[in-house]
């Protein structure tokens, strides 16, 4: 009964460092393509106070999450997936001493994926920024971001639970 409960634990926690993670990249990739949208209008000599950046911000949080979080979501599951087998596989050599560039490179090819994927199937690119490089390297620093933030947090979480007990 101690093993499923220690098992459940385990689960919810890594769900919730997931969960967190995905907010973070999803954040974090909205926001950029919003100021990103807003210094192209004060390019074009639109003054856009503060006020108008943080309730276009919002907007966009809540606007962009019913297409653009759950593909970032799969996105990273995805990538963190294959992370894991990664750093587990390359566990005796060199690159397993970097798992945070491991998966920071994991999370920034997820995001630009994203783009480049609905690009070459419908020939769109629903996130404005994403249609320049600078832009998409924003978009793949935000999924980096993310999956750093999913390292950091599980690596955390693994020492506050301490070594296992022997059966």
């Amino acid at each position: 009964m101690e093993k499923t409960q220690s098992t459940a634990r385990f689960l919810s926690v890594r769900l919730g460092i997931y969960l967190a993670a995905v907010a973070i990249a999803y954040a974090l990739a909205s926001l950029t393509a919003t100021q990103a949208v807003v210094s192209r209008l004060a390019a074009m000599g639109v003054g856009v106070g503060w006020s108008e950046r943080l309730d276009m911000s919002l907007r966009d949080l809540a606007g962009l999450a019913p297409l653009f979080l759950p593909m970032v979501a799969f996105a990273l599951l995805v990538a963190f997936l294959g992370a894991a087998l990664l750093c587990r596989y390359l566990a005796c050599r060199d690159l397993a001493r970097w798992p945070y560039a491991v998966y920071f490179v994991a999370g920034a090819s997820a995001l630009v994926m994203i783009h480049l994927t609905l690009e070459l199937a419908f020939g769109l690119t629903p996130i404005a920024v994403a249609r320049t490089a600078g832009g998409l390297a924003l978009q793949g620093l935000a999924g980096g971001i993310g999956a750093c933030a999913y390292r950091y947090l599980a690596q955390r979480a693994a020492t506050m639970r301490g070594p296992e007990k022997p059966a």
